[in-house]
């Protein structure tokens, strides 16, 4: 069997959202360490730069707000503008507030949208309209195991990366001969503030962060479009497939996976919870108040 090609990372410009904590700063510094020169964009400045400030001069920091083309568009200039054309971008940005559907506020759910799928859209719009013109590039977006199931207890999260599969599967196609790859990185729950206070399913521990991010630089690498993370989660969701929806109920209660969103420690969640119902710059917030009004003003 041929060896799969790997193509280095030494020297490429590399794009983050979320850059600043959890996935986003370990994959920062995993390809950092192999000679990447990267941007993180975060909606909080301070402690990207902080985060950038610890991994070094090969990294750079950026007010993002996903939510807002023109502030993706400004961060990827930005980083052009410091670092040369960007080679990867790394749509990593995203919340999981977690509630039954019943009880999710629509201003939540609308949040989770505009988060997890507009600002994943953005990214890749903006990433083709710089990398097709010079036939060459990498969009890797960061969805979830979480998109090729339904977990009760986060049914718009569930929604928002199955969304992120789905795009990531059609950009693959169109994309196809222009010289871009496009990876889809489908974590398990990751030991991050956006996973604090969930339990394991059997077989499936927690991840560390820079598991994912050593599986986003290997893709990269080998241009691989689906990154199950672990590897062995792909063979249960094969197998899954096959069974009838009832087996698969009953495995996934078996596995306990059927509860691992529904019944957090809210306790260990509580934190986080109020920061990621709050994950919208002022600028947007004004943007969605205007929008809005002049919705209100139509009507009457």
């Amino acid at each position: 069997m041929a060896r799969k090609q790997v193509k280095s990372v030494s020297g490429k410009v590399v794009a983050i959202t979320g850059g600043a904590q959890g996935i986003g700063k370990s994959t920062a510094g995993a390809l950092i360490r192999r000679g990447a020169r990267v941007a993180i964009g975060d909606l909080d400045l301070e402690l990207a730069e902080k985060t950038a400030a610890e991994l070094g001069g090969n990294c750079v920091a950026f007010d993002l707000d996903v939510t807002s083309r023109p502030s993706f568009a400004a961060f990827l200039d930005q980083a052009e503008k410091e670092l040369g054309p960007i080679d990867v971008v790394i749509n990593n940005a995203g919340i999981m507030p977690l509630n039954m559907l019943a009880d999710e506020s629509d201003e939540v759910a609308k949040l989770q949208v505009d988060i997890n799928l507009h600002g994943v859209i953005f990214g890749t719009k903006l990433a083709i309209a710089r990398m097709v013109p010079r036939r060459t590039g990498h969009i890797v977006n960061i969805a979830s195991q979480a998109g090729k199931a339904g977990f009760p207890g986060g049914a718009t999260y569930c929604a928002t990366k199955h969304a992120v599969v789905g795009l990531s599967e059609a950009a693959r196609q169109e994309l196809r001969d222009t010289g871009v790859e496009v990876s889809v990185v489908m974590p398990a729950v990751v030991n991050t503030e956006l996973g604090s206070g969930l339990h394991e399913a059997r077989g499936v521990k927690t991840l560390e962060p820079e598991e994912v991010a050593e599986a986003i630089v290997e893709a990269i690498e080998t241009n691989r479009f689906d990154v199950w993370v672990p590897r062995n989660t792909a063979a249960i969701a094969t197998v899954m497939n096959v069974v009838p929806r009832r087996g698969r109920e009953a495995i996934a209660r078996f596995l306990k996976a059927d509860d691992i969103l529904s019944t957090p420690d809210r306790g260990a969640r509580a934190g986080y919870e109020d920061r990621a119902a709050q994950s919208q710059s002022e600028a947007a917030a004004a943007e969605a108040a205007e929008a809005e009004e002049a919705e209100e003003a139509s009507k009457g």
